[in-house]
Parts: structure tokens; sequence; C-alpha cells
């Protein structure tokens, strides 16, 4: 969800002003600019899924006749616009809303910051609803998981925007499942807002704090290549092997007292994926942020436009932009894709859950998070903190504390909460639906994931 402008509305490419970057405490204060009263807050998502062909689950092509260019030019004789770069149409837009693909053709609806779960749910229900009869009449599906059940990254066609020609050939260089991200992976993202500095810095650490513990709730992607992969998140397991520098969790939310240039400072010294120029995209050749800060590539000179495209590149498991984006979920049925945003609002838009959600976890080391973030694709609710404690046990508290959440600030919102209050309380996953499903078949696991059936 793009909240503040980085590329211009329908050509999807950056806007560069050419304003070259005069200090990092510029930069500081971009984000200091994001804050927001209270009664201004709002909640977003983001929602991803996984596109099949039916009857046998093959990945939908772009191109085609039963691909996605096609399904596009449907969608924009209902009033979307094209959103397009070098002659293909890689994108949609219509009013705040946007349609856009992934790397391998998976689909995300973004739209406006929303007051509440009726709104969200409205407008994702609006968007599905669309969506199903002019992909029925190509044959398509679209499956709310988390990793693609079926075909292999070979077996999948690559969406044609500049950015991932670059970050295909960048990103296998430090990490073995990098392709495998871009191109099977699918997530459900939160958004929300921050009053000041102080408040960012409580809702990162929160964040930072229980995201394992979400994925474990949220672990919708036990399949892969047509198989029981043995792990409840699939995907999560695949984030795990995709460039440690920009991803995974973050130490200084764990710091106390400037987070705003803490983040700053440590995506200065993550490199570049690529650069914008000239109407295209390419590599960087590994020079930092802050390297093309103090001395430029080939005589140009870092401007905002650059880092605001920087930090698009930077994956940890909760990000920070003019607002913080929740990240560590994988995407689900549409019950689940709701419960998501309900979840987050519930712990963080509260002080006093947001300061529980924070303790639940407040024993752990270091080295015990990145150790429970391991453990947790595999595990899922049936991992254990050094405690002893079950993730499943952490769960029933965090879901009690994000009810206890919504009932003061935001009542109505409660029933988008019990599907994954549920899950907690059975210890039952949408990973061990669709694993159950696919015992039954490949076509029993379709029709059970499928989002836009009638």
């Amino acid at each position: 969800m793009i909240w503040y402008p980085l590329h211009s509305p329908m050509t999807d490419r950056i806007v560069t002003t050419a304003t070259p970057i005069e200090s990092v405490n510029e930069l500081v204060a971009r984000f200091a600019a994001g804050g927001k009263p209270r009664s201004a807050w709002r909640i977003g998502a983001e929602h991803e899924k996984v596109g099949v062909l039916l009857p046998d689950g093959a990945p939908v092509p772009y191109h085609g006749e039963r691909g996605i260019a096609v399904l596009f030019s449907k969608l924009m004789a209902l009033g979307w616009k094209p959103v397009e770069e070098g002659g293909a149409v890689i994108a949609l837009a219509r009013g705040p809303e946007r349609i856009t693909l992934e790397p391998g053709g998976q689909l995300e609806l973004s739209g406006d910051p929303l007051r509440d779960l009726g709104e969200i749910d409205r407008e994702i229900t609006g968007h599905l609803a669309e969506l199903a009869g002019p992909s029925r009449e190509l044959g398509i599906a679209w499956l709310g998981m988390g990793f693609r059940p079926f075909g292999e990254p070979g077996d999948i066609e690559w969406v044609p925007k500049g950015r991932y020609a670059v970050m295909r050939a960048e990103l296998p260089r430090r990490g073995s499942r990098g392709h495998d991200m871009m191109k099977r992976t699918a997530t459900v993202q939160a958004n929300v807002d921050y009053a000041d500095e102080d408040d960012a810095e409580r809702k990162l650490r929160a964040a930072m704090s229980v995201t394992s513990i979400v994925t474990a709730l949220f672990a919708a992607s036990p399949i892969a290549g047509g198989r029981d992969t043995g792990f409840q998140s699939y995907r999560a397991h695949a984030w795990l092997d995709t460039d440690e520098r920009r991803c995974g969790l973050l130490r200084l939310a764990f710091e106390r007292g400037g987070v705003f240039r803490r983040y700053v400072e440590w995506a200065l010294d993550v490199p570049l994926l690529f650069l914008y120029r000239d109407g295209g995209y390419r590599e960087a050749g590994g020079v930092t942020f802050r390297r093309f800060m103090m001395d430029g590539i080939d005589g140009q000179l870092a401007t905002i436009e650059d880092w605001d495209t920087h930090l698009t590149t930077l994956f940890p498991e909760a990000r920070l932009k003019h607002y913080l984006e929740l990240r560590g979920a994988d995407a689900g049925p549409l019950p689940m894709v709701l419960a998501l945003p309900a979840l987050w609002k519930g712990l963080l838009y509260d002080d006093d859950a947001l300061s529980g959600a924070t303790a639940l976890t407040a024993g752990l080391s270091w080295a015990d998070r990145e150790a429970l973030r391991e453990a947790v694709p595999r595990q899922g609710l049936a991992a254990r903190l050094p405690d002893g404690r079950t993730v499943r046990q952490v769960a029933r508290e965090l879901c009690a504390l994000a009810a206890a959440g919504l009932a003061r600030v935001a009542p109505a919102d409660l029933p988008y909460l019990a599907p994954v209050t549920e899950i907690a309380e059975t210890g039952r996953t949408v990973a061990d639906r669709a694993r159950a499903a696919l015992a039954r078949g490949r076509q029993q696991l379709l029709a059970t994931m499928e989002l836009t059936s009638s």
C-alpha cells in the first residue's frame, strides 16, 4: 500500500526530481513527518493471492490466451486504468485502489487506509467478486495460500517488470531461496499509523516481539511442488534464506530511543538492489545507499526518490515507512485476510495491549528470537520458547490481548478476530486444513483454498 508518493500513478514509474539528499537528518525527518494524531489513525491491508489454471492448478502465465494480460484487459472493461511499463500492462488503478503483480504473477490488491474492518471487508469482498467473473471465463482460480502449491520455479513466467529483472539476478547471490520468495510466495500485510517517534518505536518493538507468533497463527503454506513439505509455513521457510541483509528481525527494534535514526542508519548500510534512471532499471553493483549518498554512482547523486524506492526493497518482518507495515503472515482465506488487520489493530492501537504484546516475549534474548523465527516455519504453534511455553500458549495470550484492545478502541471490529482466536484455541491452522484437503486430492485442495468461487 502506497500512502505517500513513490511512483507516478498511471505509469508505475518512479517520479524523479533530481534533488540530491543533503543529509541523514533529511531522511530521519521523512519518518517523523509520517506521524498522525490518534484521531487520524487508520488501518490498511495488502492482500496477495496465487493464480492457478483450472483444472490442474498450473501457474497462470502473464502472456497467452489464458494469461494475466488478457485478464487485465477484461478488468479494464470494468473501469480499471492500465499502468504500463515497456508496453506491457503491469498494474491497474481505479481511484485509490491498485491491483499489482508480484514477480510470479501473484495478484495484490492495495487500497486506501480505512477506519474500520467493515470498510476493509467491503473493499476486499468487492474486489474478489469483481475478479471472479473474468477469471472464471479464462479458467483461472485464485488461492488463499502463502505458497504456490503446484509447479516449480521454472514453470512460472516472470512478470515483465524492470525491477524484477534486476532483482532476479541480484537476490540469489545472497541466498538460495530468492527466486522461490519472488515467484511462489504470497502474504497478507497490515499497515498501521503512528503518532510520533516514541509511538513508532513502541509499535515496531511490539511487532518484532510477536511476529513469529503471528506467523504460526496464520500459517497457510504446507504444500510445494504438489507435495506436503511437512512445514506449517513454507513461505516463512523461504524467507529464511533470502538476503539476510534486508530481511528478518531487526535488532534495532529492541534498542531504546531514536528509532527513526537507527532505522535510517540500518537502511543506509543495505546495498541497493537497483537504480532507476532514464526510464529503466539497472544494477547498482552492490553499493550501499550510504556510499551512494557520499560518492554517487556514475556521476549521479542519490535523491529522495532513490531513498523512497530503496525503502521498498527492504523486507524486515515489520517495515517502517510513513506508517508501519507488518509482514509476517501467510496469505490465506478471506476470514484470515480480514483477521490480520483486526489482530494488529487490537494490539497496536490500544496502549495496554501494546505493552502486553511486548511483555509476552520480553525475556527472550536475541539468539532466542532468531531461533524461534527459524523453528516456527516447520513447527508452527507446536514450537517452544526457551521457558517451555509453546507458541500456541503464547498465541492464546496474544489473541486475548488483541480482543481486549479491540473491545476498547473498536468493539465493532471484534468479530473479525474470531477465526484467528479459534486457531489459537484449537491449534488447527489453515495449513492443517490445506494438508488434509491435499490428502483427498488436488481438486479438493483447489476447491478448499479458492478465494473467487461463487
